[in-house]
């Protein structure tokens, strides 16, 4: 005969705790954005890969984090995130990201194609549920340091021809005095 209790267990509320803690943002960081995360299967990976992909991610500043689905849909309902429960199912893994979400995607995406057993769930990027379609199109966008570097490019090119403009001038007119003593020469 199984023993019905009421009270919820420590170590799970514990557990549930710990989640919201790592699924919330930086702690202490002012003005710092909540993270984003990627779902995985990770089922059928060796340990191995598991560790290469973990230490891909630490590279990128982002965890990969193997939960209980049960737990994490608590936490992320507990910090009032939209609703991810859909892809809290079987084997999940999260990888919390805490800038540059589309540079994870592409490691993931990357990392399927080496390890065919992890399989993308979707994802929760700021406040949209993306479905693992959704995020492979999402990392192939470019990511925010590309996206910095083409506008700086597109700011730079007036100047830039403001300056070989001016620098022109002086040349021409230095062309056209040898070009008259060359005349003058000959």
């Amino acid at each position: 005969m199984a023993i019905v209790t009421s009270k919820v267990q420590d170590y799970k509320t514990k557990a549930v705790g710990e989640l919201k803690t790592l699924f919330s943002a930086d702690e202490g960081a002012a003005g710092a954005e909540k993270p984003d995360f990627i779902f995985a299967d990770y089922r059928g990976l060796t340990v191995e890969q598991i560790t290469n992909l973990r230490k891909q991610l630490r590279n990128k500043d982002a965890k990969l984090k193997v939960v209980k689905n049960n737990f994490a849909r608590l936490a992320f309902e507990e910090l009032k995130m939209p609703d991810v429960s859909g892809h809290l199912t079987g084997p999940t893994a999260i990888a919390i990201v805490s800038r540059d979400s589309n540079e994870i995607a592409k490691i993931f995406l990357d990392f399927t194609r080496e390890a065919p057993a992890l399989k993308l769930k979707g994802g929760l990027v700021g406040n949209t549920v993306y479905s693992d379609k959704q995020i492979e199109a999402f990392s192939k966008l470019p990511g925010r340091l590309e996206l910095i570097s083409m506008l700086m490019s597109v700011m730079n090119g007036p100047v830039r021809n403001l300056a070989a403009a001016l620098n022109d001038i002086p040349a021409r007119l230095v062309r056209t005095v040898n070009g008259i003593a060359d005349a003058k020469a000959g």
